[in-house]
């Protein structure tokens, strides 16, 4: 996996949230609180996505195949998406059906020390591990808004482990509060509806991962910057005097895919062709070094071809 990929990121998460999940079912065993039961499952979902995680970036490495020539850097995209499916099931759905019990039969939580301290444990390890992939993501984000950076990051670790851990950071507090509560009040319903309320946050962060992660394998382009710069690239004003219609296409996170009609001089040798496309490949990888396919169709420059625009279907031979 890259440094794009968030390597640092998701170790330091892996390694969190194996100590608040053993923390939290210790926890469990002697309060009988709802709220640490789901927390305890939810730490040990997290677990798993951030062992798929690794496991993607390893498979995303295997050279390319007869059967897969464009190699395997999609493997990450799929993996991505099995982490928001274990987060709704594995994560959400089960901290509803646990809160729902609770409601529907409460019980005093005993112990409280225990939820409490575990809980306050978690907060310190959950917020090292969400400080560590702030850092990460920072070093790409640029002048990106949070927002903006998640849903059009085209690696999915980073956004995963962002989202990851402020959800966890969120359903800490939501479970602090709903023991805090039931303690006060003498009243098991509330760690109930602390519960539900873990499971509904869980189940809005696992449908939000997998909205981005279906657009990523879906097939996405080249962001505007690296748009603009293939473009200035392709055009040497000699030979290659435009790009008629061009279209990309991530491969994976730090592999694309570049197709595009270039105009050249109606009276160019197919030699000069041939050189000035081998000169423009050259030129885009230099622009946009993930641009590592590139096929570039030469056709002649005319009036007609200027007035299609960018539509291949108006274009001479583009379908």
């Amino acid at each position: 996996m890259s440094a794009s990929g968030g390597t640092k990121a998701i170790v330091a998460a892996l390694g969190a949230n194996l100590a608040i999940a053993a923390a939290k079912f210790v926890a469990f065993a002697f309060s009988g609180s709802s709220s640490m039961l789901a927390e305890g499952v939810h730490s040990v979902a997290d677990s798993g996505n951030q062992a798929l995680l690794l496991l993607g970036g390893k498979k995303a490495q295997k050279a390319a195949d007869e059967e897969h020539p464009f190699g395997y850097g999609r493997e990450r995209y799929i993996f991505g998406f099995l982490v928001s499916i274990v987060l709704f099931t594995i994560g959400g759905v089960f901290a509803l059906y646990e809160g729902y019990e609770k409601i529907r039969e409460p019980h005093a939580v005993e112990h409280w020390y225990w939820p409490v301290g575990v809980l306050l444990f978690a907060i310190v390890a959950e917020g090292f591990s969400f400080r560590t992939a702030i850092r990460e993501s920072n070093e790409l984000r640029g002048k990106q808004s949070w927002a903006s950076f998640i849903r059009t990051a085209k690696a999915p670790e980073l956004p995963v482990v962002l989202l990851e851990d402020f959800g966890a950071l969120i359903g800490l507090v939501l479970a602090l509060t709903g023991v805090g509560i039931a303690l006060a009040t003498g009243d098991g319903v509330w760690d109930g509806i602390g519960t539900l309320c873990i499971g509904v946050l869980l189940v809005i962060i696992a449908l939000v991962l997998a909205s981005e992660t279906k657009s990523l394998l879906l097939g996405e382009a080249a962001g505007p910057e690296s748009l603009a710069k293939i473009r200035a690239a392709a055009v040497d004003g000699d030979t290659v005097t435009g790009v008629i219609h061009m279209r990309t296409l991530h491969l994976g996170p730090d592999e694309l895919l570049v197709a595009a009609k270039i105009a050249v001089q109606h009276d160019d040798t197919a030699a000069e062709v041939a050189r000035a496309i081998d000169a423009a490949e050259a030129r885009i990888r230099e622009a946009v070094p993930i641009a590592r396919v590139i096929y570039l169709e030469p056709d002649v420059y005319s009036e007609a071809t200027a007035a299609a625009g960018t539509d291949p279907a108006a274009t001479p031979g583009g379908r």
